[in-house]
């Protein structure tokens, strides 16, 4: 089985092109932190590819910075540069990409002491208007 579950931040915005069959590719890289020591962390960088419509989806809505979850499978491929060389690269071919902050970088808070009791967020005042 090969499947991949990654949550980081972008590295830097999508870029979006389109092949000559007019199918949308996104691509970027995710920064992604584990531990190596007590203590420490280090990032990896890893490319992503999106494509169709997740790609067109990815390329419009996220920017370097935001945290998502990205799963898909690893891919290695082949190919042959222009000086001749051939070259070897591994990405992650997305299959499902969830948001998980707010466009401006700030994920919605849990109130800690939310006193609805549900866990769903804070709760709004009996006295505030609802807009639907």
């Amino acid at each position: 089985m090969n499947r991949v579950i990654l949550v980081g931040r972008l590295a830097q915005d999508p870029e979006v092109r389109y092949t000559a069959a007019g199918k949308a590719v996104a691509s970027f890289s995710l920064a992604v932190s584990r531990r190596v020591g007590q203590g420490q962390e280090q990032t990896d960088f890893i490319p992503v590819v999106c494509w169709e419509k997740l790609g067109e989806i990815v390329g419009n809505n996220l920017t370097k910075g935001r945290r998502i979850l990205v799963e898909g499978r690893l891919q290695i491929r082949s190919y042959e540069a222009q000086d001749g060389s051939k070259r070897r690269v591994a990405e992650i071919v997305a299959q499902n990409v969830e948001f998980l902050d707010s466009k401006n970088g700030n994920a919605p808070k849990e109130d800690a002491n939310n006193q609805n009791g549900y866990g769903f967020g804070p709760s709004v005042p009996d006295d505030q208007d609802i807009p639907f």
